[in-house]
């Protein structure tokens, strides 16, 4: 028996043998780091600001203002049923959350190219790093929408009502956050051959806000355009939001079951690119 046979090692970095080869264990064991990065995200981003955490109320509340004020009584697009604050708040706040986890996600590899190239580590741990701590930032916010709900309901004797779906609005979250990790994934895997993708993601993002039915409901949408905003699959969970908690909007089983194969469908396409990429991104980054 030779001297290499006999050496039995912790840890063997090799690899990896397949795309499809995920590898979850090595992120699993790597879920300390995965704490550690949420936690520096929290802080640094936050640490030299004068009001620190309120920037989480303070950003869809003004957005909420200005939405009110143009989409909702100059353009008219709110509905009449409701207070119009309420329809957009809760728009706000879902879209809020996909946007940040595909905008960040998307400059993984261009952001963090010098640690990649010096310590091991799952690279798969960043990204959902980045999902989790945007997490933090989305639980806030729904704070400040159950405020405007209550102060909506209780004072303003608003009518709304929640329905039976709230129950899933754990699925819709998750399903938020795993539509923009693999959306993110693919475009990150890109920028580094194409680096105008970079350019384009933060109005690109903007601009598909218009095509989701954050500012305007689904029903006031002409009939031979209608499919083309149905096909985006944050409609279907931003409808579903509205319909959890006002009991307004066009939640379907159809729409449902489209948006969860969509989810799946870019989660993996995105971890494989993702995966194919990391070998070989160093060389071009």
């Amino acid at each position: 028996m030779n001297q290499q046979q006999e050496e039995k090692w912790d840890l063997v970095i090799e690899p990896q043998s397949s795309l499809f080869n995920l590898n979850l264990r090595a992120v699993w064991n790597y879920r300390d780091l995965l704490l550690l990065l949420v936690k520096r995200d929290f802080v640094s981003f936050y640490k030299q600001t004068v009001l620190g955490p309120l920037w989480f109320f303070i950003q869809p509340l003004f957005t909420t203002i200005v939405f009110t004020f143009i989409f909702g009584n100059l353009a008219g697009l709110a509905p009449s049923d409701i207070p119009a604050p309420l329809f957009y708040i809760v728009g706000i706040t879902a879209w809020n959350y996909f946007a940040d986890c595909l905008t960040k996600t998307s400059t993984v590899f261009k952001d963090n190219a010098g640690i990649f190239g010096k310590v091991y580590f799952p690279r798969l741990i960043m990204p959902l790093s980045i999902v989790t701590s945007n997490l933090v930032r989305f639980g806030v916010q729904m704070i400040l929408m159950l405020l405007m709900m209550a102060y909506f309901y209780f004072v303003k004797d608003s009518h709304f009502h929640v329905t039976w779906t709230i129950f899933l609005f754990p699925v819709l979250t998750l399903m938020m956050a795993l539509l923009g990790l693999g959306l993110g994934l693919i475009i990150t895997a890109l920028t580094t051959k194409y680096r105008d993708l970079a350019f384009l993601i933060t109005f690109g993002v903007q601009l598909l806000m218009y095509a989701t039915t954050v500012i305007y409901p689904l029903s006031k949408i002409p009939e031979k355009y209608r499919y083309i905003i149905e096909l985006n699959p944050m409609t279907n969970i931003i409808e579903g939001f509205r319909y959890a908690f006002l009991g307004i909007g066009e939640f379907t089983l159809n729409g449902f079951v489209y948006t969860l194969v969509c989810t799946i469908v870019f989660l993996l396409l995105g971890v494989i690119i993702f995966n194919k990429t990391e070998k070989t991104f160093v060389d071009t980054i």
